[in-house]
């Protein structure tokens, strides 16, 4: 997964799934939570000023040590959303009246490093 995205200054809402995206697919059943390749880049990269939304379909009654790990491995989140249907995840947003999209869905492979180029333009 290599994508760039062009992004405003503003600040962004990051909603990312856990389970195969930031941590090995069903670790937590096989032995252990453990974190992917690039993600702790990933959010090295995160501005401030941004907002991580985590989505799983991990049942409530996971919160607790699924947090403690979180903590552990320094992923930062603001919300962590549990019990979420295992089917896909759709994202609907508005554009600005300028045309500018103002939501994006990114799929990559599961288990597969995590690798997004964000680049912020002043432009946008």
């Amino acid at each position: 997964m290599g994508n760039e995205l062009r992004l405003t200054e503003l600040g962004h809402t990051w909603l990312l799934d856990i389970d195969g995206t930031l941590l090995k697919h069903n670790g937590y059943k096989n032995g252990g939570d453990e974190v992917l390749e690039g993600v702790e880049e990933f959010f090295n990269s995160l501005r401030e000023e941004d907002t991580v939304v985590l989505l799983t379909a991990r049942s409530e009654d996971m919160r607790e040590e699924t947090e403690k790990f979180l903590r552990m491995a320094g992923i930062r989140y603001d919300h962590i959303i549990f019990g979420l249907p295992t089917g896909e995840r759709i994202l609907v947003n508005d554009d600005k009246p300028s045309g500018r999209c103002m939501g994006y869905a990114l799929n990559k492979r599961r288990d597969e490093k995590l690798k997004i180029n964000c680049v912020i333009d002043a432009e946008l």
